[in-house]
């Protein structure tokens, strides 16, 4: 990653210290990434071929007996223990990793709070949806994986109506943006480029780490625009106009309705495999668990689904990154166009030096996993 000489390109804005701590930073997180594969691939072999999962679920027979009350049991101990085995990487990565590199602000305390209401608003949200997809599996005929997808979407559809005002605000503090002459700018900005929400909203991101970010939430006309108070705290009024318009621009290029709409459809698609697969004997066998055909598991059959997606996903992840890089790529364009260039840039080198993200990434691994154009790509767009 070229450690120790900062590009060309950034030799007047970028120091070395903070073009280091970059490629730390990304050494650090790569590294970690290693590890949660390394612990994946363990986890996904002892639920599957080392039969973890056949054990669970005949314990909880033997328990509970059969019927839809023991599948939505198996599914619950299935999600519970996947939570514990991942919690020591996830307070590693919080309390060392991003600790490390001086971005964690939140404390244990907060941590475990965040974790207590997550996993009560997940069992809320979820086991009711299981349950129904459960019984849609096992009463609605060769045809349950349609209306299993049809509750999906309809779930999903709803979540994002609710998310802004209901769920988002159980974690974090919104206040309506107050500085006038940035909530001027911003309107000026918004009515130039013919958008309208609902509110603009400040949010206390800073409360649990130093990285920044913005946002616009919500559906239709519950669409809000969010920014963190980070940063507010580090750009310029113009500097936040070209973040803002870079946001609308993925609004106006219809990149959110065209996300929407792809997984929907890959939805659709997995749903279809998993009627499917859930009929197939061999799906069981192969992956270390021993069905009876005459009565089938339903929650056996989504649950070695969900272990199984994952490592098929991975071979089109390069095609969802691109795909991504073209929308950011748009998106900037956009920005470019309503307002200045030069402050979109400068906003920019601004986040990729706060948040630390590294002017040199592997080209290959770029390609791979990132959603979003590395800093020279976008740059050099930018200031044609």
């Amino acid at each position: 990653m070229h450690r120790n000489q900062v590009p060309s390109a950034f030799s007047q804005t970028i120091s070395l210290h903070n073009h280091q701590k970059a490629a730390d930073y990304a050494m650090a997180k790569a590294e970690i990434g290693l590890l949660e594969l390394a612990l994946g691939l363990i986890v996904l072999l002892a639920w599957t071929l080392l039969g973890g999962l056949s054990s669970l679920n005949l314990a909880l027979l033997r328990g509970l007996g059969g019927g839809l009350g023991q599948q939505i049991a198996l599914l619950s101990s299935f999600v519970v223990i996947n939570g514990l085995i991942d919690l020591p990487l996830s307070l590693y990565q919080t309390f060392v990793i991003e600790e490390r590199f001086g971005f964690n602000k939140t404390t244990l305390k907060l941590w475990l709070i965040d974790l207590v209401k997550s996993s009560v608003i997940g069992a809320f949200i979820g086991v009711p949806i299981a349950t129904l997809i459960l019984w849609l599996m096992g009463t609605a005929g060769n045809q349950w994986w349609l209306w299993a997808w049809g509750v999906w979407v309809g779930f999903h559809v709803l979540l994002l109506l609710i998310y802004p005002t209901f769920i988002a605000p159980l974690f974090n503090k919104f206040t309506p943006l107050s500085d006038e002459t940035l909530r001027t700018r911003v309107a000026t900005l918004m009515q130039r480029c013919g958008f309208a929400a609902k509110g603009l909203f400040v949010m206390d991101g800073s409360k649990r780490s130093a990285h920044a970010n913005a946002y616009f939430t919500g559906f239709g006309a519950a669409k809000r625009v969010v920014f963190y108070d980070t940063l507010l705290a580090k750009l310029s009024g113009p500097e936040v106009d070209a973040v803002l318009a870079h946001e609308l621009g993925h609004f106006k290029r219809r990149h959110v309705m065209k996300r929407i709409i792809s997984m929907f459809a890959l939805s659709l698609l997995g749903f279809l495999t998993l009627g499917w697969l859930a009929t197939q004997v061999w799906f069981y066998r192969g992956l270390g668990v021993q069905p009876s055909m005459e009565a089938p598991n339903d929650a056996l059959a989504l649950l070695l689904f969900m272990l199984v997606v994952p490592v098929f996903g991975f071979f089109i992840a390069p095609v969802l990154a691109l795909f991504s890089r073209k929308h950011e790529f748009e998106a900037d364009a956009y920005a470019v166009a309503h307002t200045n260039g030069q402050d979109l840039a400068a906003a920019l080198l601004k986040l990729y030096e706060d948040n630390a993200s590294t002017l040199t990434p592997d080209p290959l691994y770029v390609r791979f996993y990132y959603s979003h154009p590395p800093a020279p790509e976008r740059l050099a767009r930018i200031l044609v």
